[in-house]
């Protein structure tokens, strides 16, 4: 199968390539690269790569593809709260433009990135695909208005689905330490501290990198009857915590740490808990490997060989928000994200 990934150099990207590479799929990339000097261990895949961004998608670049898997977006909260205007023209509706032109060109699959955020503030019970959206952020607002659209574009020959991913977490080549269990492992390793800074009551399920993409190419490989026009939740319904029982996972993996509360720290209303069973009992060759506490092992060791410092991702060479922040001090990124003429290496 041809396959387009959109974000294809980003934290999900950089893993899920070389897996469908694996299974025998032709795979192309489509990504402005944004984070090209933020690469933290291992290589970006090398294949070939469309560098524009996804707002400017052609109907020349998906010409002959079978299967669409976007992930391409701005994917956390402080990049949604710099300009919320950016999440919508970006996230919901370059998503929504690469979908019409993906039906129009005849590409049969659109594997969508949607996320567990789409239930935002929902408290403790367990909620399954048929539950209520409650978003709360830009990011989970632009994650339910792509849905709703998708659902208006399927018809017998555009087959979307809506993969609603738990929050990722694990090692990839372009890693993001604002994710909960990457982050509260990096604060352990560089400063003794399991460092919260909420009150570590929401409930949050997680779930690896490694474990998306299997998730992915498992509904790549689904009968048309199962994905079409179908939401899953993607995860283990036994990998939710709560963000204090993150931390003490972490406290036991990292030697010699305390946990410690930010002195803001308060409640967060982003919380909820998920039951991930449909995708496990529909799409049978979705089968996850990683748990949180062999995750958080893996995070360490590669912490210890790159000897990361906290100036490191709490800075601009990991941050998204001061990376992004940096690239437009600098001239080279504009305020609407796209890159200012030559700045960008091919």
């Amino acid at each position: 199968m041809k396959v387009l990934v959109t974000g294809s150099r980003g934290y999900i990207g950089c893993v899920l390539v070389p897996m469908l590479q694996k299974e025998g799929h032709e795979v192309i990339g489509l990504d402005t690269d944004l984070y090209e000097r933020c690469t933290f261990t291992g290589e970006v895949p090398d294949i070939p790569t469309i560098l524009k961004d996804v707002r400017d998608v052609e109907i020349e670049d998906l010409e002959g593809i079978d299967a669409i898997i976007h992930l391409a977006g701005l994917s956390n909260d402080p990049l949604g709260d710099f300009n919320a205007n950016l999440t919508v023209d970006i996230n919901e509706l370059g998503s929504i433009h690469l979908a019409r032109l993906a039906k129009k060109v005849g590409v049969e699959r659109f594997l969508f990135a949607s996320s567990c955020s789409n239930y935002g503030a929902s408290g403790s019970n367990f909620l399954d695909e048929n539950s209520a959206f409650n978003p709360v952020t830009p990011y989970g607002n632009s994650k339910v208005a792509v849905e709703k659209a998708l659902i208006d574009l399927a018809d017998e020959k555009f087959h979307p689905t809506y993969l609603r991913a738990s929050t990722a977490y694990g090692l990839s080549p372009r890693i993001r330490f604002d994710l909960v269990a990457n982050n509260l492992t990096a604060w352990a390793f560089t400063t003794g501290k399991v460092y919260l800074k909420s009150d570590g009551t929401p409930w949050r399920p997680i779930v690896h990198v490694e474990d998306i993409s299997r998730a992915y190419i498992a509904v790549l490989h689904a009968p048309l009857d199962e994905i079409h026009n179908n939401s899953y939740n993607v995860g283990t319904t036994t990998e939710n915590y709560t963000i204090k029982e993150i931390a003490e996972i972490v406290k036991e993996v990292v030697p010699g740490c305390e946990v410690s509360f930010a002195p803001s720290a308060g409640p967060d209303k982003r919380c909820y808990r998920v039951n991930c069973d449909k995708i496990a009992r529909n799409i049978h060759g979705f089968k996850p490997q990683w748990t949180a506490r062999r995750g958080i092992e893996q995070l360490f060791e590669a912490y210890k060989q790159s000897n990361i410092t906290l100036e490191d991702f709490e800075g601009p060479k990991y941050k998204r928000i001061s990376h992004i922040k940096e690239l437009i001090a600098d001239n080279k990124l504009s305020k609407d994200f796209r890159w200012i003429k030559d700045t960008v290496e091919a």
